[in-house]
């Protein structure tokens, strides 16, 4: 049965519903190039519940969302809540066209052409694009110029914090289709003027190499660590940066290299 409009459906709330078996069409043929495609959100799991993502861009319907969230985690603040959920959200809506950059068989970003797949408490886990091909930076600007100001309605806090998650989740999206392609330089190499084509106010993405590994410098702060027992990312932006550095110096030493050793000098001549 279909939600009323406004309405989430109800098995966001609790157990999912249903089961949507396997994506057919464009991003079919992009997830089958990907390892892990699942993971990356680019294969509903069964029982998550399809929404298109042009609903998403209704603020009473992310008010609902964020108010059955904020009763679960008996925290309040909807701007807390807006974040935290948008932080995963922006990275599973962003997964489709990141993946055909990645590969090189582009998909639409557009509200219109894309589904989203909701688990429990309507955290998107996947979503799908129908249609291949025109302008990702384009239908990528038009999703989150939808999505974005209506969330930012329903927390009743500004959009420039939402627009900065979303440059995080485009990084973050990239680095790790990188990984899974394993070429972490040529798929991180497409965040910048991907970035620059969707335009202001997304601000530019950024990577830091620590250690021969690449980490997503990122530009905003989830308030995950907002939350009862949340923790505080690795690489929040509020950490100090001598702290933060250690961290991360820490964390590659744990991980394959994602980058090729850098040459060594030549030795003096002669020997």
């Amino acid at each position: 049965m279909a939600a009323a409009p406004g309405r989430l459906p109800r098995a966001t709330c609790g157990a999912t519903t249903g089961h949507t078996g396997p994506v057919s069409g464009p991003q079919a043929q992009v997830a089958a190039r990907i390892p892990g495609a699942a993971a990356l959100g680019l294969l509903p799991p069964p029982g998550a519940v399809a929404v298109p993502v042009a609903r998403l861009a209704d603020p009473r319907l992310l008010g609902e969302l964020l108010a059955a969230r904020a009763a679960r985690q008996r925290a309040g603040d909807p701007r807390v809540h807006a974040t935290v959920w948008w932080y995963s959200a922006s990275a599973v809506l962003l997964a489709p066209v990141l993946a055909g950059l990645a590969v090189g068989r582009p998909l639409s970003a557009r509200p219109a052409d894309t589904t989203a797949y909701l688990g429990r408490g309507g955290l998107p886990v996947a979503a799908v694009s129908a249609v291949a091909g025109g302008d990702p930076a384009a239908g990528l600007r038009e999703g989150l110029a939808a999505v974005v100001p209506a969330l930012a309605a329903a927390a009743r806090m500004r959009p420039r914090p939402l627009w900065g998650i979303a440059t995080d989740s485009l990084a973050n999206g990239l680095l790790a289709l990188g990984r899974a392609l394993g070429d972490v330089p040529a798929v991180t190499a497409l965040a910048g003027p991907l970035a620059a084509a969707v335009g202001s106010p997304l601000p530019a993405p950024r990577y830091v190499d620590v250690e021969g590994v690449r980490f997503t410098a990122r530009v905003s702060c989830c308030l995950l660590d907002r939350l009862p027992s949340g923790p505080t990312c690795l690489s929040c932006p509020r950490r100090a940066p001598a702290e933060r550095r250690v961290l991360l110096e820490d964390s590659a030493a744990r991980v394959p290299a994602d980058l090729p050793p850098a040459p060594r000098p030549p030795g003096p001549a002669g020997r």
